[in-house]
């Protein structure tokens, strides 16, 4: 049976020489063939563009505030038909009886832009919560886990994590609700503006920031 070491990638656990002395970082080195199994030395992964990322550093913290605000802020863009299609299914349910139907009737009424409604408020939106889930889950985990101690951490380790995650969370959504206010006003009231640059504003005026 192989062991748990060769199922991982060589550079996890190579200790910088290969089967033959080769560094690290010499390309691909196959032993002879009087060797029970192949062994293999790929090299490590390339550093970032901006040179070594520490854990935990602001640095570290603000490229997965990044990683997240771009995984939530495109994917949810890329949804937003489908965003369109819902908000007006619950909305107005007389009128947008299913999502066949409510397709069509958005087609009829608004065209093909129709169903892109709402799309900078959601970008903008989720990019913030994404870059806060991601972020905020990271810090928190760290914090938890620093004001357990070592020892609860070890012991407790999913609790804490389920914790970060759960306040980052909490964080994250409040972030979201002012572009979530707009995105729904767009998506669902025909004439109420154009898209973030018009309704924004027209809920400040009308509402004030606590709208």
């Amino acid at each position: 049976m192989a062991s748990c070491q060769s199922l991982l990638p060589s550079f996890l656990y190579d200790g910088g020489v290969g089967a033959r002395g080769a560094p690290n970082g010499g390309g691909v080195v196959v032993a002879g063939a009087g060797a029970r199994e192949a062994a293999v030395v790929v090299g490590a992964p390339s550093e970032p563009p901006f040179g070594k990322i520490d854990m935990f550093s602001p640095a570290y913290y603000a490229t997965c505030g990044f990683g997240g605000a771009a995984a939530c802020g495109l994917t949810h863009s890329a949804v937003t038909p489908l965003d369109v299609i819902k908000g007006n299914i619950q909305i107005d349910p007389a009128k947008y009886r299913s999502t066949s139907s409510a397709f069509g009737v958005v087609m009829r009424e608004q065209g093909v832009r129709g169903f892109f409604r709402g799309w900078a408020p959601t970008f903008v939106g989720y990019s913030v919560q994404g870059a806060f889930k991601y972020g905020l889950y990271e810090l928190f985990k760290k914090e938890y886990t620093d004001m357990a101690g070592s020892e609860y951490a070890a012991k407790y380790k999913t609790l804490i994590y389920l914790t970060g995650s759960a306040t980052a969370e909490v964080a994250a959504d409040v972030a979201l609700c002012p572009m979530e206010a707009v995105k729904v006003r767009v998506q669902t009231q025909p004439g109420y503006a154009r898209g973030l640059r018009d309704g924004f504003p027209k809920i400040v005026s009308n509402k004030g920031y606590a709208g």
